[in-house]
């Protein structure tokens, strides 16, 4: 593992938004959703998330969910990914 700096961590801005959007992402290489993300003064972004296994469309709607929102845009197949929603590691499949 690669340890990083203090300054590097305060480069990184992180926001709480609110999911307003899943639809389902066919062109991605692995399952994975398109998600439009609510993050207030900020705006709007949109991003990608293979979660498919974890969580159905319907039950993303209105949580809320923490995310690196300064990180360069990402083109993803035909779609550009604007933040990284961050999520904990778990073994779980359900």
């Amino acid at each position: 593992m690669m340890s990083i700096t203090w300054d590097d961590f305060e480069k990184i801005e992180m926001r709480v938004g609110t999911i307003m959007e899943v639809t389902d992402f066919p062109k991605a290489k692995k399952p994975a959703y398109q998600i439009t993300v609510d993050f207030g003064e900020l705006g709007i972004k949109k991003t990608s998330a293979q979660i498919t296994a974890l969580y159905d469309k319907e039950s993303l709607i209105g949580r809320q969910v923490v995310a690196v929102v300064n990180f360069p845009p990402k083109q993803i197949a035909n779609f550009f990914s604007e933040c990284l929603i961050m999520g904990v590691y778990t073994d779980k499949k359900t």
